[in-house]
């Protein structure tokens, strides 16, 4: 399996998991907290049955802290969008500068194995 299931797997389980911990807030606002956490908890499964495998697939491509980092640039690949479109959010200048951050972070954690290949 090629790495590119690493990228895959990781973006379709941040679209579950970004459902899970905040689509409750849109469309079970009414709804008892306990019926959210239980609906939650079925997408995260979902989540995790797509996240666990592609985590060991990049383990063998990546460090730990370059699939961390990953994680995290990907989360916001898919919270922005997920954010403004879906749950109408305003974005601002701060977000982009959290972007910024992140990029800079991966740079940090991936030039090592640039500089060796």
């Amino acid at each position: 399996m090629s790495s590119v299931w690493f990228f895959l797997g990781l973006l379709a389980s941040n679209t579950f998991m970004t459902f899970a911990w905040y689509a409750h807030l849109r469309d079970m606002n009414g709804k008892h907290w306990l019926l959210a956490a239980l609906f939650s908890w079925g997408i995260a499964l979902l989540e995790y049955l797509i996240q666990v495998p592609a985590n060991r697939v990049g383990h063998q491509y990546f460090t730990l802290e370059q699939m961390k980092i990953t994680q995290e640039i990907i989360a916001l690949l898919v919270f922005v969008p997920f954010a403004l479109f879906y749950m109408k959010a305003k974005l601002s200048w701060n977000y982009a500068a959290a972007a910024v951050c992140l990029l800079l972070a991966a740079w940090l954690v991936f030039r090592d194995s640039a500089a060796a290949a």
